[in-house]
This record gives C-alpha cells, sequence and structure tokens, in this order.
C-alpha cells in the first residue's frame, strides 16, 4: 500500500525528502512472520536502550572532566550538585548492564532459532560488530569514574595486549599514551567512549538494513511463502514491544531507585590509587566469562588469544552448523546441548568472579575447553548425525500447531 496522507506539509517535504515514505514502507510495508515470540522484542529492547545511554551520556558529558586529577570528583559533583545528575548516571550505569542483558538475550534468541543461517549470515556477523564495538565502549566508559577498579582494571586488560610478540609493548605504550595508564590514557579512553556509540548507532542502521532486506528469521525458522505467513510491523509488533519496553522500564526503574549499585564494585567508590592494588581485580559482569577463559591458560599469549578467539568463533558459526533445519525447535539433540552451552557460560561468569584458586581453576578450564567444543566440534557432528523432527510447510502451518498444542494441553 503506497504512502497516503492528507497533510500539504508532510507531502511537500516527503516530495524532497522521502522520509516519510520511507518509514512506512519500513513499518507498514515490512512483512513480519506473525509467530514471532516475546524472544524477538530483545532486539528492538537493545535500540532503545542504546538511545537512552546515547542522551544519558550526552549529559554526562557536560559536566565530566577528563583529567586524573579532577575526574574522580566531577563524578561525585555529578551525584550530588548537578539536578538529576544522579539519576542520569544511574540510568547510564545501570544501563550499561541493561543493554547488555538485552544483547546476551539477543545472540543466545538468535543461536537456539538458527538465526546465522542463510541468507543470513551478514546480519549474524555484523551483531557480532556491535558486540565487540559495545565491549570496548563498556570497558572505556568504566575507566572514566578513576576510581580504584577503574585504574587498576585499565592497567590489566590493556597490558595484555604486551603479549603479542614484537609489537606488544609498542602497542600498549600507544594506548596509554605514555609509558603507564595516567592522564592521556583516560583523555584517550574519554574521546573514545563518548565517539564509540554512534558507530555502534550507525552499525545498528546496517543491522537493520541488511535485516529488512533478507527478513526476520522466526521459531519455527521457515520463510515466509505467502500471505497468510506474515503481518505488518506496524501496529503488531510495535505494540509487543512497547509492552516489552513497559516491562523493562519497570524493572530498570527498580535498579535504578532502591539498588542502583547492584552491578558496582565498591572499590570504585575510592579515589585511584596507583601504589595501592585492590586484593581481587574483576572486570564488569559482562566480561567475566570471557575473563575466565582468559585465565584458564597459564601462557599469557595463550590467554589472550583464546579470550578473543571466543568471539572470533562466533562469525563462522554459520558455517560450523551443518544442519539443514534452523530452529532448534524440530532438533531434539540440539536443543540439548543448546541448554548445555547457556549453563557453560554460566558457570565461565562464576569462575571469572572468583579468585582463580583451588578447583575453580580446573572448573574454568573445563568450562573453557567445553565452550570451544561445543561450537567446533559438537554443533558440526550434531549437523550430521542428529535427526530432526518434521518441519512444518509453512508459517501459517506451524502456528496452526502450537494454537492446537496449547489447546490440547488446556483440555
Amino acid at each position: 500500500m503506497a504512502f497516503q496522507t492528507n497533510s500539504k506539509i508532510v507531502k511537500w517535504i516527503d516530495r524532497r525528502l522521502p522520509i516519510f515514505s520511507m518509514m512506512h514502507h519500513e513499518l507498514y510495508e515490512y512483512q513480519v512472520p506473525k509467530n514471532l515470540n516475546w524472544w524477538y522484542t530483545f532486539g528492538s529492547l537493545a535500540g532503545i536502550i542504546l538511545m537512552l545511554q546515547i542522551i544519558t551520556g550526552v549529559v554526562l558529558v557536560m559536566h565530566y572532566t577528563p583529567n586524573t586529577e579532577l575526574a574522580f570528583d566531577s563524578v561525585e559533583k555529578i551525584m550530588r550538585d548537578v539536578n538529576y545528575g544522579w539519576l542520569m548516571r544511574y540510568m547510564h550505569a545501570n544501563g550499561a548492564s541493561m543493554f547488555f542483558i538485552a544483547v546476551y538475550i539477543h545472540i543466545f534468541r538468535g543461536l537456539y532459532y538458527g538465526s546465522y543461517k542463510q541468507p543470513r549470515e551478514l546480519i549474524w556477523m555484523i551483531g557480532l560488530v556491535i558486540l565487540l564495538l559495545m565491549m570496548a565502549t563498556a570497558f572505556m566508559g568504566y575507566v572514566l569514574p578513576w576510581g580504584q577498579m577503574s585504574f587498576w582494571g585499565a592497567t590489566v586488560i590493556t597490558n595484555l595486549f604486551s603479549a603479542f610478540p614484537v609489537i606488544g609493548e609498542a602497542l600498549v605504550t600507544w594506548l596509554w599514551g605514555g609509558f603507564t595508564v595516567g592522564n592521556p590514557t583516560l583523555n584517550r579512553f574519554f574521546s573514545l567512549h563518548y565517539l564509540l556509540p554512534f558507530v555502534i548507532l550507525g552499525a545498528v542502521v546496517v543491522h537493520l538494513w541488511a535485516l529488512h532486506t533478507s527478513g526476520s528469521n522466526n521459531p519455527a525458522g521457515v520463510e515466509i511463502k505467502g500471505k497468510k505467513d506474515w503481518i505488518p510491523f506496524q501496529p503488531y509488533y510495535t505494540a509487543k514491544d512497547m509492552l516489552g519496553f513497559a516491562v523493562f522500564a519497570l524493572v530498570f526503574s527498580i535498579f535504578i531507585f532502591y539498588s542502583p549499585d547492584f552491578f558496582g564494585e565498591p572499590d570504585n567508590y575510592i579515589p585511584a590509587n596507583p601504589l595501592k592494588t585492590p586484593p581481587h581485580i574483576v572486570p564488569e559482569w559482562y566480561f567475566l566469562p570471557f575473563y575466565a577463559i582468559l585465565r584458564a591458560v597459564p601462557d599469557k599469549l595463550g590467554g589472550v588469544l583464546l579470550m578473543f578467539g571466543a568471539i572470533l568463533v562466533l562469525f563462522v558459526i554459520p558455517w560450523l552448523d551443518t544442519s539443514k533445519v534452523r530452529s532448534a525447535r524440530f532438533r531434539p539433540v540440539y536443543k540439548w546441548w543448546f541448554w548445555v552451552l547457556v549453563f557453560d557460560c554460566l558457570v565461565l561468569g562464576y569462575v571469572g568472579s572468583q579468585p582463580p584458586e583451588g578447583a575453580l581453576i580446573l572448573i574454568g578450564r573445563l568450562a573453557t575447553a567445553y565452550y570451544f567444543l561445543h561450537f567446533l566440534v559438537i554443533m558440526p557432528l550434531v549437523g550430521w548425525f542428529e535427526k530432526p523432527l518434521p518441519v512444518p510447510a509453512s508459517i501459517h502451518d506451524a502456528v496452526l500447531a502450537d494454537k492446537k498444542a496449547k489447546e490440547s494441553a488446556d483440555a
């Protein structure tokens, strides 16, 4: 249906800059599978959280001072003297955790329903680029308050690059802007932390462009084959996304107003002191699985390569999964291995949060070994030998089957 309006102003603008026609095409004419469930709302939710992070970040920048002598005090001033500064900071700090929660769920949903398979390989890979940009942005943002954990976290993580042969030491010096973590380091991290969210926003636009070109995947893993299989994105899924955002806003508000430091580290409320090392240096929770993988190998270079490999292996999943069936709904064996992977990632997160001692060292190594075995060995083998369940002929048939199954369960 072509874009129509009675507004002369809208017509005048659209004739010269067809932004309203584009929005109409992307919302009303965009065909979306009619069986998308609530797990598919986390993609839109992540986009909304990104906008909140950019808005609150811009406000905080107006009052922050990127100087090692003043950074900690400027954050305290934001909290105490700036009108609603405490709200902006708590929204920004907790928003980072919420952003990662939404993106991690979005990724695991993609793994479960096979959203990385043809023809959506590029959508998946662009999404992983967004994840890498998020990690870089979050790490640099964690340094800005210039507390104890900020300073020592920056020291430990940047020192990892020294493991690379030949260029390692020069790379660390370039990151620091000198021979130690100091004012040039803080200024560089501040500049990049402010810039990268806009790069992420651009990557999200490309991600959506690729998505609207190939079309959305769905829980049945079946392509749209006729008018019965789809519904317009607006108003059906915009309403669903808004309800999901309302639930998120409620949960987000609980953290902001009742437990704003739930995700934080107490040591970061102590000004940075290069002469006093905290007893246990840990990154933010969303880095903990990768931190556990880093520590699983006694060799420094091996640990760094394995940590980066944990993300890089995700880029080749479309070619490692040998099954012709997308959705784990119809893959009984793969479904169980998927949940083992989820449990394994939780174990890695816990191990990363604890000191590397005792049985946790062995547990971390076993969990790391399984992580790579899952993608490099188990996923290809299951695809070859698994006997999947019958896949519905169309999305419409899948919806009818789900409806009959629900009626039988209720009877």
